[in-house]
């Protein structure tokens, strides 16, 4: 498809934004906004990350279309951490290949999270059971009405400790560092921007505005003058009349959406930082 501004978008820096929980919705807005960038043949991109983290597979697949764009398409991407890009903001932050921090911005939480509920004592005190009728042994894994058997704690630990391999090796890989130098700092701590520029896994302590002059010089534009296109998910129709209300959501409102989140994930691996 010819876009009729592809001179103008060639002199701009497409931005795009990771906000909140990773998971399928993030997912399709931020693989939509990459196929746009390859389609204006934008020479760049400032990818800021302002996220606890999410699902794994989502992660994985934001991460390798970053790696794409740039290795097939030679898009600059830097990533510009806001005040918090840890665990899966982790891993897709190291699919670019420059990175900004603020110096306290909060990030780390590398490593892998599997919760599941169990309301067996709760069941017990209202007298509601459950009969399972399954095909193999650990179909009911996680179940929210029995305990983990040893057994399936076992499946559970290995089924972490490969996503958590995954997770290093994407951090080694992407920072150029070791995979045991990774390991010495990838068990679930969180740091800070500054402490994050020693280990390797930033390259500079800036602001958002140093991201976007970085990158504007990557592609040899002028810095001074290059401007950000921010390539947004379309907003609901009643929201082009009512354009307060998609920054009314309310404390409660936001934390529906992370209850939200909570019971869609339950029982999946999550690179996310639960403070």
């Amino acid at each position: 498809m010819i876009w009729p501004f592809r001179k103008k978008t060639k002199k701009q820096i497409a931005r795009i934004e990771i906000t909140g929980a990773i998971a399928g919705e993030t997912r399709n807005h931020i693989l939509k906004a990459f196929k746009t960038v390859e389609e204006k043949q934008f020479p760049a991109i400032l990818l800021r990350i302002d996220s606890p983290g999410g699902t794994v597979g989502d992660s994985q697949e934001i991460y390798a279309a970053l790696k794409r764009l740039q290795e097939e398409k030679d898009v600059k991407v830097v990533a510009s951490f806001g005040n918090i890009s840890a665990s899966g903001g982790v891993y897709i932050g190291v699919g670019a290949k420059q990175i900004v921090a603020n110096p306290g911005t909060i990030t780390g939480s590398i490593g892998v999270i599997l919760r599941g509920n169990n309301l067996e004592r709760l069941l017990d005190k209202i007298g509601v059971s459950f009969k399972t009728i399954k095909s193999g042994p650990y179909k009911d894994i996680l179940s929210f009405d029995r305990q983990l058997t040893s057994e399936e704690e076992q499946i559970l630990q290995q089924l972490i400790d490969t996503s958590y391999d995954q997770f290093v090796k994407t951090v080694a890989e992407g920072r150029n560092l070791d995979v045991e130098t990774v390991k010495t700092f990838a068990d679930g701590r969180i740091f800070t921007g500054e402490q994050a520029l020693k280990l390797g896994v930033v390259d500079r302590l800036g602001t958002e505005e140093d991201a976007r002059r970085w990158a504007a010089e990557l592609v040899g534009l002028d810095p001074d003058k290059a401007e950000c296109f921010t390539i947004e998910e379309p907003k609901p129709f009643i929201n082009r009349f009512l354009p307060g209300r998609s920054q009314s959501k309310s404390r409660i409102g936001a934390t529906i959406d992370w209850l939200d989140f909570e019971i869609k994930t339950s029982g999946q691996p999550l690179w996310l930082y639960k403070p």
